[in-house]
Formats: structure tokens, C-alpha cells, sequence
């Protein structure tokens, strides 16, 4: 790969995650946060040029997070201008997340980007590059890569806006505990992006999703999904890594027009290492720490439209 090339790691809702680049990291706590900490690691052993970008919880920058598997000494601190709003608008962290790429062409040299979403990074992504190609910025997207993105909403979110019954988690606790904490999430700080995540906004002939038509052409996507968490029945939340529906992170019911083709995988793990966390389950069975959707992601990258 040549100096231009580089991959981009992007945070999901809710994230709040550093600027790293491929020689510098936070100081202390997690390398990047606990999103993109074992994945920029795996991508960097790979021989990338890797760099996280920055997300909080509102409007600002990012110099350290103080909560569980955070980080300080962050190695450069950008403004709040090029930081995505992870609990905010999906189309308005597509603008952080472009000025973002921007600066790391006018910085750093990179023109060509391969892509790497985890959960509402996903979106964040697909916003920005439509955004870049409406905007005619010089940006080639070799690949885009998504883990557990909510293509067509999170059961969660849809409970909160009313669209999923809590009985479709047939009693399943976890379930239960992520519908009522995501509402409770949603009705205190959700700035949008809560109540964007939904089969209702993202959906649909006239959703979300379909004002992104042909953004992705001629991009390889690579689509990871999780589904430890299982359930008997024909409820569409079952199975799930927790937060998002498999059916959902593999953009099952997403339109010819806006993913023309797809490649998927599915692992059994839950959607992040703060799930691992809450469960007294092993790092490992984290969607972004798992060994093998890190060899698959790396298999990705560098053989864009496939995977291992």
C-alpha cells in the first residue's frame, strides 16, 4: 500500500473514542478506546497506515474518557468541528466524519480510504461518503467494512420509538434489560441518533436508507454480524448480539439500489466489549475483539469485497 492509502476506523453511537494515528496513541488507559483498541492493533501487525477517528457523547473534542475501558493522553486533540456526535444525527456525524477524511488528506496525504464501522459507525460512514461524493471531494473508497451496524435499526431503539413489544424478547432478560435501558438512554441524552436508529427512519421506501441510493456503487461492502443471544419463535429480534438483530447487521430487507452487493459473515458474539463486560463473558466474544473477526476484517481490507 502506498503512503495515500490508509484505513479509518469508525466508532459507533454512543462511542466515545480518540484521534490515534498509525505511530501515536492515547497514553494511558486503551491505545484507542475500547472500540477500536484491537482492531487498529490488528490492522497496524497487518502492515496498514491506520487512524481512529474521534467521537463523543455531544458536541466537543476529545481528550480523555473517564468511564469504563476509557483512555487518556489522547496524542492530539482535533476540533469539535472534525469530532462525530456519536449520540447525535446520522447525516450531521457524516459531516464531522468528511471534514474528518478531509483533514487526513490535507495533513497526512491519504486519498484512498478503506473503511471499518462498528455498530452506528457504520452509518456514520455511509452518510460521509455520500456527503464526499455530493461534494466532489477527492477521496477514492476502496472498501467499507461494517460489525454489527444497524443497516435497518437496533430492536432496542425500535422498542423505545414503540415499533418492537417487549415480548418479542419471549422473556429473555438481557433482551429485556437492553429495551428498557436503551428508552431510558433515548427519553435523557439521545440528541437523535436514538430515535434515527429505528426500522421506522432508516427504512422504508422513503427512509434513510433509500436517500443513500447508489452512494456505495462500485464499493465493496463486507457486512460482520453477531448472534450470541438466540431465541425459538418468529420474532426478527431473534437472534441478536444484544443490541442488533442479525437480520439487521447483514442488511437482509436493505435494497438492491442501495447495497448492490454484499458479502456477509456471522460470529457468536455479542455487539461490544461493554456487553462482555455486563455478561462476565471473555473480551473475546466481543464483536471488535473477537481474534476471528479481526482476521476477517484484515482479510477484508486487503481483499475488498471478500472475506475469509
Amino acid at each position: 500500500m502506498t503512503e495515500s492509502h490508509a484505513v479509518v476506523i469508525v466508532s459507533g453511537g454512543a462511542a466515545v473514542s480518540p484521534f490515534t494515528t498509525p505511530t501515536q496513541a492515547c497514553g494511558s488507559g486503551l491505545a484507542a478506546g475500547n472500540t477500536d483498541t484491537a482492531l487498529r492493533e490488528s490492522l497496524l501487525k497487518a502492515g496498514h497506515q491506520v487512524f481512529t477517528s474521534p467521537a463523543t457523547t455531544g458536541e466537543g473534542e476529545v481528550a480523555e474518557d473517564t468511564g469504563w475501558g476509557g483512555f487518556a493522553q489522547v496524542p492530539l486533540v482535533l476540533p469539535a468541528s472534525m469530532t462525530v456526535n456519536a449520540v447525535g444525527d446520522i447525516d450531521a456525524a457524516g459531516a464531522s466524519l468528511l471534514r474528518f477524511w478531509l483533514h487526513l488528506e490535507e495533513v497526512y496525504g491519504v486519498t484512498t480510504l478503506d473503511l471499518v464501522g462498528h455498530s452506528m459507525g457504520g452509518l456514520f460512514s455511509r452518510a460521509a461518503i455520500r456527503l464526499a461524493k455530493e461534494q466532489g471531494a477527492a477521496l477514492t473508497f476502496r472498501s467499507l467494512t461494517t460489525i454489527g451496524t444497524p443497516w435497518t435499526g437496533a430492536f432496542s431503539a425500535d422498542y423505545a420509538a414503540g415499533e418492537v413489544p417487549l415480548a418479542d424478547c419471549q422473556g429473555d432478560p438481557v433482551c429485556e434489560a437492553s429495551m428498557t435501558k436503551f428508552a431510558q438512554v433515548v427519553t435523557e441524552s439521545s440528541q437523535g441518533a436514538g430515535q434515527e436508529v429505528t426500522a421506522g427512519y432508516l427504512g422504508g421506501p422513503d427512509g434513510w436508507n433509500e436517500r443513500q441510493a447508489n452512494a456505495l456503487d462500485a464499493i465493496p461492502v463486507v457486512l460482520l454480524g453477531g448472534d450470541y443471544f438466540s431465541q425459538a419463535g418468529v420474532s426478527e429480534v431473534w437472534p441478536n448480539d444484544g443490541l442488533v438483530a442479525l437480520g439487521s447487521a447483514l442488511a437482509v430487507d436493505v435494497s438492491s439500489t442501495v447495497l448492490s452487493s454484499r458479502v456477509t459473515r456471522t460470529f457468536p458474539d455479542v455487539h461490544s466489549i461493554y456487553f462482555t463486560h455486563l455478561l462476565d463473558l471473555p473480551m473475546e466474544r466481543g464483536l471488535t475483539w473477537d481474534p476471528e473477526v479481526l482476521e476477517a476484517v484484515v482479510y477484508a481490507v486487503a481483499n475488498p469485497g471478500q472475506i475469509a
